[in-house]
């Protein structure tokens, strides 16, 4: 199963490289996208429409596990990495295994960065390293009633 908005760590260097190079407003958002549902996609679709370019990091199985418990995730990585990079709104997807995306949001250096409506700005990983960049933080609300956990609830 190809995927070509899965990049390698040299493929994504040279793509931010080039999106900095010609000014291009890079969207950074992170998280597990399990189960997804018409929340996952209102999100997205609204992070992508504040800038140019889209990178979302996708947490590895490992990392689900330590956030989610031992059950999760539901769909393994590179699936949920594939049913992603169907999205028009997703540019590329750089998986990560680390407790929190900081070495990413470092590397990436995105203009703005994204997260739902459940965080604040001093609960967002990278905020400050992003506004003293001269970067943008936002939150988007969530729909009411949509989360992978109600799925996951409503199958039982």
């Amino acid at each position: 199963m190809h995927n070509p908005k899965l990049l390698s760590e040299g493929e994504r260097l040279r793509r931010i490289n080039e999106l900095h190079f010609f000014g291009k407003k890079i969207v950074f958002t992170n998280g597990c996208f399990d189960i997804i549902h018409a929340g996952h996609i209102d999100y997205l679709q609204k992070a992508r429409a504040l800038g140019d370019y889209l990178i979302l990091g996708l947490n590895t199985d490992s990392s689900v596990r330590k956030l989610k418990g031992e059950t999760r995730p539901i769909n393994h990585e590179l699936d949920r990495a594939f049913v992603l990079s169907a999205m028009q709104c997703v540019d590329c997807i750089v998986l990560f295994s680390e407790d929190t995306p900081i070495d990413l949001i470092e590397t990436i250096k995105p203009n703005i960065l994204v997260k739902g409506g459940d965080y604040t700005i001093d609960t967002i990983v990278g905020a400050k390293e992003t506004i003293a960049r001269g970067g943008q933080v936002e939150i988007i609300p969530f729909l009411e009633g949509r989360s992978s956990s109600a799925v996951i609830e409503k199958m039982k």
